[in-house]
């Protein structure tokens, strides 16, 4: 690999070269003079310094190279899917052999990120981190110059432009359909396919890779259901149909490892995941309780009557929800977000908010219990405002009475076991219904200047993993949203914030379901329209983690309800 000192200080990249060199012991601040420049590293391709690092503590500075003559043409780059993926292949690639680059291609999904990102025409900007060196605070030109001029340009001839078109193809061809499927699924009456051959199970609790030897998924033959894909062909595998569908089993047979698959069924996949072709409505969201949280004016009046003091349930504000309060609050938000599809696991719900069985009920009368159990509620779900839940029961039984259809894990085997669940459902419990209606969700305005991204005079939005967003002067505790896939979602949700109001969408005036709307077209066009020159990894989050986000801010103040 040539270094600095190999290359001509009249070729493109020795003129890089030579600038660094010549800054070798000069104050590290200097390294921000080669900022805003397109140093040409060869074959058209530049790299341009966006953000330097202020010392050699501070985080990474970032780099922007921008290829426009590429291979890539050829690969029908046509719609925004097939860029997606090939922008996810091209990171991978360039991640393998980023030597001392940063490059974020996250984990198993497949969304997009400003790592990378591919237009039409196939021309690719790739934006590594880079820690400038600087021992003792001077500039070591040396050694940026052997890794900008040389090891820079040869990662992107080699892993970037240089990748095996064919297998770039196959990537997006799978990417493809994976992404077509899912669009499939509202024409066929379905929230979820899970194809047969589908490996579910994960290596591990932290590594997401697929376990190895695992049971491969076969679908029931009640639920087979077989379709088209654009490369694939004819796919089979397991429907699983609007309304409300329950997950039995004993425990570590399998029912959570299946609805942990369809929450991340709303990202595609890399290739060979197991869950390539595991695809959600892209409207599904998990809820669960958490103890703690703030809530801030939520109308959470389907399942509460009442709140000590007298405090109105439908107008219910509180800076430590209990596990009840935050799970009402939790769906109603997603509701109001715009969710068709909750999935829940009676593990990680409120107990006493999901059913009250027939000795509970005779013990404790419905007048001193003031929760309405979702067990009541999640029939009118479905039918009255065509919300779909899918549920794992391990011992509430009374869910088989209001269930569409109820499946049964054994040893990660899938049986349809609706006909008899419905036998069983035909013994009276004594049990009864303490609810039946659930109402129209609320609208709330929600107020821009409880959005302050700023700290000390400065933009603050970074995550802590995946369990805290940085914004401005608040840490918003996102734990327990499980679908952010990596803490680049999380700043990405971070940023979609400070952008709603920035560019007027969250103004005062409109709801929160209309900023959503907004700003779900600007996260469709490219990274660098909404972040605001961040110098970040960034994801893009769905509209429902973003509301998820807004909801745990603490200092979320909400103007009005409608």
């Amino acid at each position: 690999m040539p270094g600095p000192r190999d290359t001509p200080a009249d070729t493109p990249a020795g003129t890089l070269a030579a600038t660094l060199e010549r800054l070798d012991g000069a104050p590290y601040a200097r390294y921000r003079s080669l900022t805003g420049r397109p140093w040409p590293l060869g074959g058209g391709t530049t790299a341009s310094l966006r953000h330097g690092q202020a010392d050699p503590f501070a985080p990474p500075s970032r780099w922007e190279v921008r290829c426009p003559r590429t291979p890539f043409a050829a690969l029908a780059l046509t719609t925004a899917v097939r860029r997606r993926a090939l922008a996810g292949f091209l990171a991978r690639s360039a991640r393998s052999a980023a030597g001392p680059f940063r490059i974020d291609a996250g984990g198993q999904e497949v969304v997009q990120r400003s790592s990378c990102e591919v237009s039409a025409d196939g021309s690719v900007v790739l934006r590594p981190a880079y820690a400038l060196p600087g021992p003792r605070r001077r500039i070591d030109g040396h050694r940026a110059a052997a890794d900008l001029a040389g090891t820079l340009p040869a990662l992107v001839t080699e892993h970037v432009l240089g990748v095996d078109l064919e297998q770039a193809r196959a990537f997006c061809d799978a990417v493809e359909d994976a992404a077509h499927l899912r669009s499939l699924l509202p024409g066929l009456g379905l929230v979820a396919f899970v194809a047969d051959g589908a490996v579910l199970p994960r290596a591990s609790g932290v590594d997401d890779r697929p376990l190895a030897g695992a049971v491969p998924f076969d679908s029931p033959p009640s639920l087979r259901v077989e379709v088209d894909l654009p490369h694939r062909g004819r796919t089979s595998g397991m429907g699983v149909p609007t309304g409300v569908t329950v997950l039995v089993g004993g425990g570590f047979h399998g029912k959570s490892t299946l609805l942990r698959a369809l929450e991340a069924g709303v990202d595609d996949h890399v290739p060979g995941d197991g869950r390539d072709l595991v695809v959600t409505d892209p409207g599904a969201v998990a809820v669960r309780a958490e103890d703690g949280r703030a809530v801030t004016r939520v109308d959470v009046g389907a399942f509460v009557s009442g709140l000590p003091g007298g405090a109105d349930p439908r107008d219910f504000t509180t800076a430590d929800a209990s596990g009840s309060t935050s799970q009402a609050a939790a769906t109603v938000e997603a509701l109001e977000a715009g969710a068709r599809v909750l999935l829940l696991d009676e593990d990680t719900t409120a107990t006493n908010l999901m059913v009250r069985d027939a000795r509970m009920q005779e013990l404790v009368a419905k007048s001193s219990e003031p929760l309405n159990p979702f067990v009541d509620l999640v029939r009118s779900l479905a039918d009255d405002h065509a919300v779909s839940t899918v549920l794992v029961v391990g011992s509430s039984g009374d869910y088989l009475d209001v269930a569409d259809r109820v499946l049964l894990l054994e040893s990660y085997r899938c049986h349809d076991v609706t006909d008899r669940a419905r036998e069983v459902a035909r013994r009276p419990t004594g049990r009864v219904a303490e609810a039946g209606t659930f109402p129209a969700v609320r609208a709330r305005v929600p107020d821009p200047a409880g959005v302050d991204a700023t700290a000390r005079g400065r933009r603050r939005v970074s995550a802590v993993g995946t369990d805290t967003l940085r914004l401005g002067e608040d840490d918003v505790d996102v734990r327990a949203v499980r679908q952010f896939t990596d803490p680049a979602q999380v700043t990405g949700a971070g940023l979609a914030l400070d952008h709603a109001v920035a560019a007027g969408h969250l103004d005062g005036r409109r709801t929160l379901a209309e900023v959503l709307d907004r700003l779900e077209a600007d996260l469709a066009g490219p990274t660098g329209g909404w972040t605001g020159g961040a110098a970040a990894d960034v994801a893009v989050p769905r509209r429902h983690e973003v509301a998820a986000a807004l909801n745990r801010l603490r200092s979320l103040r909400v103007l009005r309800l409608r």
